[in-house]
């Protein structure tokens, strides 16, 4: 932790550092800390532990994050258990008890791990946990320390005011969603299912944030669907031999050509419950109507959010990676690529079936890692609770549903009737380009936006 923030004081630009304490609320006068005080703390502490998931056992792992939040939550008077599914990869899970325990309890879960971050890419350190120019920057700052951070400072802030939830609320702070999960909530719930008992209802990462449509208006994004995920390797087995011979059996050359086709293949609009609702919600806003089938002009509307709805329209099938050979005069026998594939809800087989017609009959497709879609309805009491709390906070806000592109731990918790929703809110400044911040450069979170998440936060939670 303390390597990572002198490094950045010594190699990276300086930036105007903000003076977070002179900001806070109340804290000053009173003495006594809110969740608003500590939650930028919190986040830049978080970042400064190293989580970097390289999708094996090769990276830090969680274990010194989940130590850190459960030394959180044990200050406040909660009990937390650390589930180590492997060495260093660890989840931290605690149990709040609510004010009326017959009725089903909420699960609020985040996870630790962040993607791998190149240091010399960066303005600061990945990992300094900086805050200057308004915004706490660092590797998870928006995925999703952010939230972890939102979590932990509304919790702590609760409970040290005596202020008990009205329901249960089950905490999971986990290892490994970055890779698919398998060592975080998959373990989790298939190991120890009894952890989340009697949970009906879940809000975790990416929904929940703003997109200004007018000064008076603000979209909130409600994840309510997430895309399936077949990651997997295609294989072309050819004949090996000498480079400057005729080779009309070229295992590369075949591969090429099949990933080529794939790559560029644009799979057909398929329009799911889910983005019919935002498509009909933002038509509304701006008072125009929105065709699907125009996808340049429909995305042409959404400014930084086109890159994260224009997606959820169609299926996909993004080449990430090519391996061949090892001598430049010699053709090698076989080549592999690899393919991050997402699917609609509802679209699987046809997705499977559009990907071997694509790529035809000599490339052997193989599952590396795959998990299905989930989707909800954009209703219930938990939907009102997210109103409620963001009309408090923001007068111009107005809730609406979302797919993302991506996948979360909900399709884990999904698989115990756990109606799952991404809600991790924060007001973002219009120019902010927030899908960019996943997994980007120089990710950051406006320090403004987590404070008024922990406002949003506190107020749900009092609905919910």
């Amino acid at each position: 932790m303390g390597e990572a923030s002198g490094r950045a004081a010594g190699g990276w630009a300086t930036r105007r550092r903000d003076s977070v304490s002179e900001s806070r609320p109340g804290s000053a006068d009173s003495g006594v800390i809110t969740g608003e005080d500590e939650v930028v703390d919190l986040c830049s502490e978080l970042i400064r532990i190293d989580t970097s998931n390289y999708g094996d056992h090769s990276g830090p792992g969680e274990r010194a994050a989940a130590e850190y939040v459960a030394e959180k939550l044990a200050e406040v008077g909660l009990d937390p258990q650390i589930f180590e599914s492997h060495q260093g990869r660890a989840s931290t899970v605690a149990r709040v008890e609510g004010v009326d325990r017959s009725r089903p309890a909420l699960l609020i879960h985040g996870h630790l791990d962040v993607v791998p971050a190149n240091a010399d890419d960066w303005t600061v350190h990945p990992f300094s946990g900086e805050v200057a120019d308004g915004c706490v920057w660092g590797r998870g700052a928006v995925d999703m320390k952010d939230m972890d951070a939102m979590t932990l400072a509304v919790i702590r802030d609760r409970l040290r005011s005596g202020r008990k939830p009205p329901r249960d609320i089950v905490l999971a702070f986990l290892a490994d969603e970055e890779a698919g999960g398998t060592y975080g909530a998959r373990h989790l719930v298939d190991k120890h299912p009894g952890l989340f008992e009697g949970v009906n209802e879940a809000i975790g990462e990416v929904g929940g944030f703003s997109f200004t449509v007018n000064d008076d208006l603000r979209l909130y994004l409600i994840e309510t669907a997430e895309k399936g995920m077949h990651w997997m390797r295609l294989t072309v087995d050819g004949t090996a031999g000498h480079g400057s011979m005729t080779n009309k059996d070229n295992a590369i050359t075949e591969l090429c050509e099949a990933v080529g086709r794939l790559g560029r293949h644009e799979f057909p609009v398929r329009v799911t419950k889910s983005v019919r609702g935002f498509l009909d919600e933002l038509s509304d806003a701006l008072g125009t109507e929105l065709d699907p089938e125009d996808m340049e002009s429909t995305l042409a509307k959404l400014g930084g959010i086109a890159k994260m709805i224009g997606t959820t329209l169609r299926n996909s099938a993004a080449p990430t990676m090519l391996g061949a050979g090892y001598k430049v005069n010699v053709i090698p026998g076989q080549a592999t690529a690899h393919v991050d594939g997402r699917f609609l809800p509802g679209y699987e087989d046809e997705f499977l079936a559009d990907l071997d017609r694509i790529l035809g009959p000599r490339v052997k497709r193989e599952s590396l890692h795959s998990d299905k879609a989930v989707e909800t309805d954009f209703d219930g009491a938990l939907v009102d609770a997210m109103q409620t709390a963001l009309v408090a906070e923001d007068p111009g806000a107005r809730a609406v549903p979302y797919m993302l592109s991506g996948g979360t731990d909900a399709k884990s918790f999904d698989d115990l009737g756990i109606r799952c929703f991404g809600f991790a809110p924060l007001r973002l400044p219009p120019e902010l380009d927030f899908a960019g911040m996943f997994h980007g450069v120089d990710e950051r979170v406006p320090v403004d936006g987590l404070r008024f998440g922990v406002r949003v936060l506190d107020r749900f939670i009092e609905h919910s």
